[in-house]
Protein backbone atom coordinates (compact mmCIF):
# COMPACT_ATOMS: atom_id res chain seq x y z
CA UNK A 1 0.00 0.00 0.00
CA UNK A 2 1.41 3.56 -0.63
CA UNK A 3 0.60 6.71 1.81
CA UNK A 4 -0.79 8.36 -1.66
CA UNK A 5 -3.72 5.25 -0.67
CA UNK A 6 -4.26 6.84 2.84
CA UNK A 7 -3.93 10.73 1.19
CA UNK A 8 -6.95 10.42 -0.77
CA UNK A 9 -9.38 9.53 2.00
CA UNK A 10 -8.35 12.88 3.58
CA UNK A 11 -9.24 14.88 0.49
CA UNK A 12 -11.68 17.46 1.88
CA UNK A 13 -14.54 17.81 -0.71
CA UNK A 14 -13.55 14.57 -2.54
CA UNK A 15 -15.57 11.85 -1.21
CA UNK A 16 -16.30 8.52 -2.01
CA UNK A 17 -17.73 8.53 -5.33
CA UNK A 18 -15.04 10.94 -6.32
CA UNK A 19 -11.98 9.05 -5.21
CA UNK A 20 -13.66 6.27 -6.62
CA UNK A 21 -14.01 8.07 -10.14
CA UNK A 22 -10.21 9.38 -9.92
CA UNK A 23 -8.78 6.25 -9.22
CA UNK A 24 -11.03 4.85 -12.15
CA UNK A 25 -9.21 6.82 -14.23
CA UNK A 26 -5.86 7.21 -13.12
CA UNK A 27 -4.94 3.78 -11.74
CA UNK A 28 -3.91 4.58 -8.92
CA UNK A 29 -3.96 7.40 -5.53
CA UNK A 30 0.04 8.44 -6.76
CA UNK A 31 -1.19 8.94 -10.23
CA UNK A 32 -3.80 10.87 -8.74
CA UNK A 33 -1.60 13.37 -6.75
CA UNK A 34 0.61 13.62 -9.71
CA UNK A 35 -1.87 14.61 -12.30
CA UNK A 36 -1.80 18.60 -13.20
CA UNK A 37 -5.01 20.41 -12.65
CA UNK A 38 -5.06 20.95 -16.24
CA UNK A 39 -5.15 16.80 -16.51
CA UNK A 40 -7.57 16.99 -13.21
CA UNK A 41 -9.69 19.32 -15.12
CA UNK A 42 -10.12 17.94 -18.18
CA UNK A 43 -10.02 14.50 -18.10
CA UNK A 44 -11.39 13.81 -15.16
CA UNK A 45 -13.97 16.53 -15.16
CA UNK A 46 -13.21 17.55 -12.18
CA UNK A 47 -14.79 20.75 -11.60
CA UNK A 48 -14.24 21.95 -8.10
CA UNK A 49 -11.05 24.04 -7.74
CA UNK A 50 -10.66 23.49 -3.92
CA UNK A 51 -10.59 19.65 -4.37
CA UNK A 52 -8.09 20.01 -7.10
CA UNK A 53 -5.83 22.78 -4.81
CA UNK A 54 -6.02 19.85 -2.08
CA UNK A 55 -5.00 17.36 -4.59
CA UNK A 56 -1.43 19.83 -4.56
CA UNK A 57 -0.95 21.01 -1.38
CA UNK A 58 0.94 18.34 1.53
CA UNK A 59 -1.94 18.43 3.68
CA UNK A 60 -3.46 15.19 2.96
CA UNK A 61 0.01 13.87 2.65
CA UNK A 62 0.52 14.71 5.97
CA UNK A 63 -2.32 13.10 7.46
CA UNK A 64 -1.53 9.99 5.88
CA UNK A 65 2.02 9.85 7.52
CA UNK A 66 0.20 10.87 11.05
CA UNK A 67 -2.47 8.21 10.58
CA UNK A 68 0.10 5.54 9.12
CA UNK A 69 2.58 6.34 12.08
CA UNK A 70 -0.62 5.97 14.63
CA UNK A 71 -1.73 2.67 13.02
CA UNK A 72 1.75 1.52 12.79
CA UNK A 73 2.48 1.80 16.56
CA UNK A 74 -1.12 0.31 17.66
CA UNK A 75 -1.02 -2.99 15.20
CA UNK A 76 -3.53 -1.49 12.93
CA UNK A 77 -2.99 -2.66 9.17
CA UNK A 78 -4.54 -0.13 6.96
CA UNK A 79 -5.71 -1.90 3.66
CA UNK A 80 -5.86 0.22 0.29
CA UNK A 81 -8.79 -0.62 -2.05
CA UNK A 82 -6.05 -1.19 -4.65
CA UNK A 83 -4.48 -3.85 -2.57
CA UNK A 84 -4.68 -7.55 -3.32
CA UNK A 85 -5.70 -8.26 0.23
CA UNK A 86 -8.54 -6.07 0.56
CA UNK A 87 -11.38 -7.86 0.69
CA UNK A 88 -13.13 -8.67 -2.80
CA UNK A 89 -16.52 -8.90 -2.15
CA UNK A 90 -15.91 -5.50 -0.69
CA UNK A 91 -14.35 -4.06 -3.81
CA UNK A 92 -17.36 -4.66 -5.59
CA UNK A 93 -19.39 -2.41 -4.21
CA UNK A 94 -19.74 1.26 -5.20
CA UNK A 95 -19.19 2.75 -2.30
CA UNK A 96 -16.31 0.56 -0.57
CA UNK A 97 -13.87 2.20 1.49
CA UNK A 98 -10.81 3.46 -0.32
CA UNK A 99 -8.65 2.39 2.60
CA UNK A 100 -9.52 -0.49 5.62
CA UNK A 101 -8.23 0.11 8.87
CA UNK A 102 -7.59 -3.42 10.23
CA UNK A 103 -6.92 -5.66 13.01
CA UNK A 104 -5.98 -9.38 13.47
CA UNK A 105 -6.42 -12.32 10.71
CA UNK A 106 -6.96 -10.47 7.56
CA UNK A 107 -7.62 -13.68 5.79
CA UNK A 108 -10.86 -14.14 7.88
CA UNK A 109 -12.25 -11.35 5.54
CA UNK A 110 -11.24 -13.60 2.28
CA UNK A 111 -13.60 -16.73 3.27
CA UNK A 112 -17.13 -17.49 2.45
CA UNK A 113 -18.93 -14.95 4.74
CA UNK A 114 -22.65 -14.32 6.39
CA UNK A 115 -23.81 -11.54 8.08
CA UNK A 116 -25.98 -11.64 11.14
CA UNK A 117 -28.02 -8.28 12.08
CA UNK A 118 -30.91 -7.67 14.22
CA UNK A 119 -31.71 -6.02 17.22
CA UNK A 120 -29.79 -5.01 20.14
CA UNK A 121 -32.80 -6.02 22.32
CA UNK A 122 -33.06 -9.60 21.43
CA UNK A 123 -35.28 -12.11 22.88
CA UNK A 124 -33.97 -15.54 24.31
CA UNK A 125 -35.65 -17.11 21.30
CA UNK A 126 -34.10 -15.00 19.16
CA UNK A 127 -30.72 -15.70 20.89
CA UNK A 128 -30.81 -19.27 20.95
CA UNK A 129 -32.05 -19.65 16.81
CA UNK A 130 -29.05 -16.98 16.19
CA UNK A 131 -26.17 -18.93 17.98
CA UNK A 132 -28.45 -22.76 17.00
CA UNK A 133 -27.95 -21.67 12.95
CA UNK A 134 -24.41 -20.33 13.09
CA UNK A 135 -23.25 -23.75 14.73
CA UNK A 136 -25.41 -25.88 11.85
CA UNK A 137 -23.74 -23.47 9.50
CA UNK A 138 -20.39 -24.20 10.36
CA UNK A 139 -20.64 -27.45 10.39
CA UNK A 140 -22.19 -27.31 6.33
CA UNK A 141 -19.41 -25.11 5.77
CA UNK A 142 -16.15 -24.93 7.86
CA UNK A 143 -14.40 -22.06 6.23
CA UNK A 144 -17.21 -19.61 7.06
CA UNK A 145 -17.09 -16.63 8.66
CA UNK A 146 -19.93 -14.43 10.53
CA UNK A 147 -19.75 -10.70 10.55
CA UNK A 148 -21.42 -8.55 12.77
CA UNK A 149 -21.42 -5.14 13.87
CA UNK A 150 -19.64 -5.94 17.51
CA UNK A 151 -22.34 -3.63 19.23
CA UNK A 152 -24.60 -5.32 22.03
CA UNK A 153 -27.53 -7.37 21.39
CA UNK A 154 -27.68 -9.55 18.57
CA UNK A 155 -24.00 -8.32 17.31
CA UNK A 156 -22.46 -9.83 20.03
CA UNK A 157 -24.46 -12.76 20.46
CA UNK A 158 -23.38 -13.90 16.40
CA UNK A 159 -19.85 -13.11 17.48
CA UNK A 160 -20.10 -15.29 20.77
CA UNK A 161 -22.18 -18.18 18.68
CA UNK A 162 -19.07 -18.30 16.15
CA UNK A 163 -16.59 -18.19 18.61
CA UNK A 164 -18.49 -21.13 20.50
CA UNK A 165 -18.59 -22.94 17.48
CA UNK A 166 -14.96 -22.20 16.26
CA UNK A 167 -15.88 -20.30 13.03
CA UNK A 168 -13.77 -16.76 12.22
CA UNK A 169 -15.79 -14.04 12.69
CA UNK A 170 -15.10 -10.55 12.04
CA UNK A 171 -16.25 -7.11 14.01
CA UNK A 172 -17.24 -4.45 12.03
CA UNK A 173 -17.48 -0.64 14.10
CA UNK A 174 -17.85 2.53 13.92
CA UNK A 175 -15.06 4.08 14.87
CA UNK A 176 -11.43 4.29 14.93
CA UNK A 177 -9.16 1.02 16.58
CA UNK A 178 -7.88 0.03 18.82
CA UNK A 179 -10.72 0.87 21.02
CA UNK A 180 -14.12 -0.73 20.44
CA UNK A 181 -17.79 0.71 21.43
CA UNK A 182 -19.24 -0.11 23.36
CA UNK A 183 -16.20 -0.59 25.46
CA UNK A 184 -18.25 -3.53 27.83
CA UNK A 185 -17.60 -5.69 24.58
CA UNK A 186 -13.63 -5.10 24.64
CA UNK A 187 -13.45 -8.58 25.64
CA UNK A 188 -15.00 -9.91 23.29
CA UNK A 189 -13.08 -7.85 20.78
CA UNK A 190 -9.81 -9.40 22.33
CA UNK A 191 -11.42 -12.75 22.34
CA UNK A 192 -12.11 -12.23 18.40
CA UNK A 193 -8.66 -11.51 17.98
CA UNK A 194 -7.16 -14.25 20.00
CA UNK A 195 -9.44 -16.78 17.76
CA UNK A 196 -8.62 -15.90 14.40
CA UNK A 197 -10.90 -13.29 13.46
CA UNK A 198 -10.52 -9.26 12.65
CA UNK A 199 -11.97 -6.17 13.72
CA UNK A 200 -11.93 -3.56 10.70
CA UNK A 201 -13.05 -0.12 10.06
CA UNK A 202 -13.49 2.65 7.49
CA UNK A 203 -13.12 5.57 10.33
CA UNK A 204 -9.49 6.77 10.86
CA UNK A 205 -7.69 8.60 14.08
CA UNK A 206 -8.36 11.84 13.19
CA UNK A 207 -12.09 11.65 12.89
CA UNK A 208 -14.20 12.82 15.83
CA UNK A 209 -15.99 9.52 17.63
CA UNK A 210 -19.48 11.49 17.06
CA UNK A 211 -21.88 8.65 16.86
CA UNK A 212 -22.89 9.23 12.80
CA UNK A 213 -20.79 6.40 11.27
CA UNK A 214 -23.58 3.40 12.13
CA UNK A 215 -25.35 3.81 8.98
CA UNK A 216 -22.17 3.57 6.83
CA UNK A 217 -20.59 0.77 9.13
CA UNK A 218 -23.71 -1.09 8.24
CA UNK A 219 -22.88 -0.83 4.16
CA UNK A 220 -19.57 -2.88 5.64
CA UNK A 221 -20.50 -5.57 6.78
CA UNK A 222 -22.96 -6.39 3.73
CA UNK A 223 -20.30 -5.48 1.60
CA UNK A 224 -18.10 -7.70 3.29
CA UNK A 225 -20.89 -10.75 2.99
CA UNK A 226 -22.03 -12.92 0.37
CA UNK A 227 -25.33 -13.06 2.43
CA UNK A 228 -27.33 -10.96 5.30
CA UNK A 229 -29.37 -12.86 7.79
CA UNK A 230 -31.23 -10.55 9.87
CA UNK A 231 -32.13 -12.40 13.10
CA UNK A 232 -34.75 -9.63 14.64
CA UNK A 233 -35.91 -6.35 13.60
CA UNK A 234 -38.65 -3.87 15.01
CA UNK A 235 -40.16 -1.87 12.16
CA UNK A 236 -37.16 0.19 11.98
CA UNK A 237 -33.62 0.06 12.78
CA UNK A 238 -29.63 -0.81 11.56
CA UNK A 239 -30.55 -3.98 10.77
CA UNK A 240 -33.20 -3.26 8.07
CA UNK A 241 -30.30 -0.21 6.88
CA UNK A 242 -27.82 -2.92 6.52
CA UNK A 243 -30.40 -5.19 4.46
CA UNK A 244 -31.17 -2.87 2.44
CA UNK A 245 -27.79 -1.87 1.62
CA UNK A 246 -27.30 -6.18 0.39
CA UNK A 247 -30.36 -6.01 -1.23
CA UNK A 248 -28.61 -2.69 -3.28
CA UNK A 249 -25.52 -4.64 -3.79
CA UNK A 250 -27.40 -8.09 -5.55
CA UNK A 251 -26.47 -9.77 -2.39
CA UNK A 252 -28.52 -12.47 -0.62
CA UNK A 253 -31.01 -11.29 2.05
CA UNK A 254 -32.45 -13.32 4.45
CA UNK A 255 -34.71 -13.39 7.96
CA UNK A 256 -34.95 -15.41 10.01
CA UNK A 257 -39.00 -15.30 11.24
CA UNK A 258 -40.40 -14.21 14.80
CA UNK A 259 -43.75 -14.56 16.37
CA UNK A 260 -46.45 -12.68 14.17
CA UNK A 261 -47.28 -10.08 18.10
CA UNK A 262 -43.13 -9.65 18.45
CA UNK A 263 -42.43 -6.09 18.10
CA UNK A 264 -39.26 -7.06 17.70
CA UNK A 265 -39.55 -9.46 14.58
CA UNK A 266 -42.15 -6.74 13.04
CA UNK A 267 -39.49 -5.26 10.75
CA UNK A 268 -37.58 -9.52 9.52
CA UNK A 269 -41.06 -10.76 9.14
CA UNK A 270 -41.98 -7.51 7.08
CA UNK A 271 -38.74 -8.10 5.06
CA UNK A 272 -40.46 -12.20 4.60
CA UNK A 273 -44.14 -10.94 3.81
CA UNK A 274 -42.66 -8.11 0.94
CA UNK A 275 -40.57 -10.87 -0.52
CA UNK A 276 -37.64 -9.12 -0.06
CA UNK A 277 -35.92 -11.57 1.91
CA UNK A 278 -35.72 -15.24 1.88
CA UNK A 279 -37.28 -17.10 4.82
CA UNK A 280 -34.32 -19.06 6.83
CA UNK A 281 -35.06 -21.28 9.58
CA UNK A 282 -31.53 -23.73 9.49
CA UNK A 283 -27.76 -23.38 8.15
CA UNK A 284 -28.76 -25.72 5.80
CA UNK A 285 -31.19 -22.97 4.26
CA UNK A 286 -29.14 -20.57 4.19
CA UNK A 287 -26.17 -22.41 2.18
CA UNK A 288 -29.07 -23.26 -0.28
CA UNK A 289 -29.49 -19.66 -0.34
CA UNK A 290 -26.06 -18.54 -1.29
CA UNK A 291 -25.83 -21.52 -3.43
CA UNK A 292 -22.94 -23.08 -1.64
CA UNK A 293 -21.34 -26.13 -2.38
CA UNK A 294 -21.90 -28.38 1.22
CA UNK A 295 -20.57 -31.30 2.68
CA UNK A 296 -22.73 -34.58 1.47
CA UNK A 297 -23.36 -37.61 2.95
CA UNK A 298 -24.75 -40.39 1.65
CA UNK A 299 -25.70 -38.21 -1.67
CA UNK A 300 -28.16 -35.94 0.66
CA UNK A 301 -27.01 -32.53 2.15
CA UNK A 302 -25.50 -32.86 5.63
CA UNK A 303 -27.99 -30.85 7.77
CA UNK A 304 -27.09 -31.47 11.82
CA UNK A 305 -29.68 -32.38 13.87
CA UNK A 306 -31.20 -29.88 16.35
CA UNK A 307 -29.73 -29.37 19.91
CA UNK A 308 -32.52 -30.73 22.30
CA UNK A 309 -32.93 -28.21 25.09
CA UNK A 310 -31.78 -29.18 28.57
CA UNK A 311 -34.56 -29.58 31.03
CA UNK A 312 -34.01 -30.05 34.59
CA UNK A 313 -36.49 -30.61 37.56
CA UNK A 314 -39.60 -31.95 35.56
CA UNK A 315 -41.73 -34.18 37.70
CA UNK A 316 -41.99 -37.69 36.52
CA UNK A 317 -45.21 -37.56 34.43
CA UNK A 318 -43.89 -34.41 32.49
CA UNK A 319 -40.47 -36.25 31.99
CA UNK A 320 -42.29 -39.14 30.21
CA UNK A 321 -44.05 -36.88 28.18
CA UNK A 322 -40.86 -35.33 27.23
CA UNK A 323 -39.16 -38.44 26.15
CA UNK A 324 -42.18 -39.50 23.89
CA UNK A 325 -41.06 -37.33 22.05
CA UNK A 326 -38.12 -36.50 19.39
CA UNK A 327 -36.12 -33.47 19.09
CA UNK A 328 -37.66 -30.99 16.59
CA UNK A 329 -40.73 -33.64 16.07
CA UNK A 330 -44.25 -32.16 15.96
CA UNK A 331 -46.65 -34.30 17.26
CA UNK A 332 -50.62 -34.05 18.26
CA UNK A 333 -51.73 -35.24 21.90
CA UNK A 334 -53.84 -37.88 20.31
CA UNK A 335 -50.55 -39.65 19.73
CA UNK A 336 -48.47 -38.58 22.53
CA UNK A 337 -52.03 -39.94 24.55
CA UNK A 338 -51.27 -43.13 22.80
CA UNK A 339 -47.50 -43.11 23.27
CA UNK A 340 -47.56 -42.50 27.00
CA UNK A 341 -51.11 -44.16 28.09
CA UNK A 342 -52.15 -40.84 29.18
CA UNK A 343 -55.53 -39.54 29.26
CA UNK A 344 -55.87 -36.88 27.04
CA UNK A 345 -56.85 -34.45 29.71
CA UNK A 346 -53.55 -35.18 31.47
CA UNK A 347 -51.53 -35.07 28.34
CA UNK A 348 -53.08 -31.55 27.69
CA UNK A 349 -52.27 -30.03 31.21
CA UNK A 350 -48.81 -31.50 31.36
CA UNK A 351 -48.32 -29.21 27.70
CA UNK A 352 -48.76 -26.14 29.35
CA UNK A 353 -46.15 -26.76 32.00
CA UNK A 354 -43.67 -27.86 29.45
CA UNK A 355 -44.36 -24.90 27.57
CA UNK A 356 -43.43 -22.57 30.34
CA UNK A 357 -40.07 -24.62 31.04
CA UNK A 358 -39.42 -23.91 27.52
CA UNK A 359 -39.33 -27.68 26.77
CA UNK A 360 -41.88 -27.54 23.75
CA UNK A 361 -43.51 -25.30 21.53
CA UNK A 362 -47.90 -25.35 21.32
CA UNK A 363 -49.20 -25.34 18.00
CA UNK A 364 -52.77 -24.91 16.91
CA UNK A 365 -54.88 -28.01 16.32
CA UNK A 366 -53.70 -29.95 19.96
CA UNK A 367 -50.00 -30.41 18.41
CA UNK A 368 -46.74 -29.40 20.07
CA UNK A 369 -42.84 -29.33 19.31
CA UNK A 370 -40.21 -30.37 20.94
CA UNK A 371 -37.80 -27.84 21.23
Amino acid sequence: MNIHDIALSFVPGLGLKGAHHLLELFGSAEAIFRASPEELFARAQLHSRAVADALHSSAPLRCAEQELKYAEQRGIVPIAITDPAYPKTLRECPDAPIVLYTMGNIEALHRPSVAFVGTRHMSAYGQRIAAKIIGQLKELSPEVSIVSGLALGNDGNAHRAALDCGAATVGVIANALPEVAPATNQPLADRILQNGGAIVTEISSQHKNTGKFFPSRNRIIAGLSSGTVVVESPYKGGSLITADNAFDYGRVVMAIPGRADDKTSYGSNLLIKQNKAAMVCSGGDIVHELGWDVEVVNGTAYVPEPDSVEVVNLTADERRVLDAMRTGEVVDYDLLAERTGMPMGMVSALMVSLELCGAVRLLPGKRCERV
